[in-house]
């Protein structure tokens, strides 16, 4: 099993901190979600889910997309993938999710590890190209021409582009979705991180038919709840909503880049998370956990992600334990 951010009990049992007590800062997800109305209709908890109950539909005017599949979150695509092909070169960013990684590995493909700078330079070898648009963790971008330049290159010989836009919503102009379908590009969406609805399990896998079917066979019937998809498609349908958030998130991280920096802390990242790559990145981690805050600690590099604090309170939480982080 990789690790991953969001494990606040773990956390908080290693430190010795009421859990109450502790600040997660360790994912990407939106601490400021959308809103789930607490009237649900009680149909939803006793109902098999079904098909046309709206979702698809509301996901399709959301994406400006057709051709798409909903699924148990864009991790359960992500698993799902490798067994959708035969055995492959798959070119993978480093620093990326590694999940992406882990699950090409395991299904006996062969793994290219990129670069920035080594795409263009192994592109004309490889069978898959995957990439993380904002990446994650770094928060680099990709241009839509730089997408469809090698989307163009690898569907020449029937290879696939698969562009992970899990924390794309807050930079839709950079999204492929419109896009799709193409032979050979494959995009990966989520509920999890823009709405905050990390616990719904719900993403989508935007692509040609034939791979939407053959996913679907892979995965079974019922991937989603049926109380998952009524409250996703709701959250799809707010746009009132979508655009506030997205002026808020990106004021939130242009405050989180500056109050880093003000500590000596100089990040990359996205709307959604700060990565800070440094030789400190343990001892920062380790001295915040001390004071319940909770951050992403990645190895290799050697680096730290934060995550948006939600409150006015957490804020100068941060801030305060920031203070007391001694850089050597």
């Amino acid at each position: 099993m990789l690790d991953h951010g969001g494990n606040i009990y773990s956390m908080a049992k290693k430190y010795a901190r009421p859990i109450a007590d502790c600040l997660d800062l360790s994912t990407g997800i939106n601490p400021n979600s959308w809103t789930v109305p607490t009237d649900l209709p009680p149909s939803i908890w006793q109902q098999l889910p079904q098909d046309n109950d709206g979702l698809l539909s509301s996901a399709q005017r959301y994406y400006q997309c057709e051709s798409l599949l909903a699924v148990a979150g864009s991790q359960a695509a992500i698993q799902a993938l490798p067994y959708c092909r035969i055995k492959s070169r798959v070119g993978i960013l480093s620093p990326a999710y590694a999940e992406h990684h882990h699950a090409w590995q395991q299904a006996g493909h062969t793994i290219v590890i990129l670069d920035l700078t080594t795409i263009e330079q192994q592109i004309a070898s490889l069978d898959v190209l995957i990439i993380i648009n904002p990446n994650n963790p770094t928060g680099d971008t990709f241009s839509v021409k730089q997408l469809l330049n090698w989307h163009h290159q690898l569907a020449k010989k029937k290879a696939w582009l698969i562009v992970d836009e899990a924390f794309i919503d807050i930079t839709p102009e950079l999204s492929l979705s419109s896009i799709c379908p193409q032979p050979g590009l494959i995009v990966l969406r989520s509920i999890g991180k823009f709405f905050g609805l990390a616990g719904l399990r719900v993403g989508f896998v935007l692509a040609d038919n034939a791979l939407l079917s053959q996913l679907k066979e892979c995965l079974g019937p019922w991937p989603i709840a049926t109380s998952s998809r009524y409250i996703s498609q709701m959250a799809l349908a707010d746009s009132a909503w979508q655009v506030t958030t997205r002026q808020q998130l990106l004021a939130m991280e242009r405050r989180l880049q500056k109050l880093l920096e003000h500590y000596h802390l100089f990040s990359t990242g996205c709307a959604l998370f700060q990565w800070l790559q440094t030789d400190h990145a343990a001892s920062i981690y380790h001295q915040l956990a001390q004071q319940g805050i909770h951050t992403r600690l990645f190895d290799s590099p050697s680096s730290i992600r934060f995550g948006l604090p939600k409150t006015e309170y957490d804020w100068n939480r941060l801030e305060t334990a920031l203070q007391q982080v001694k850089l050597s």
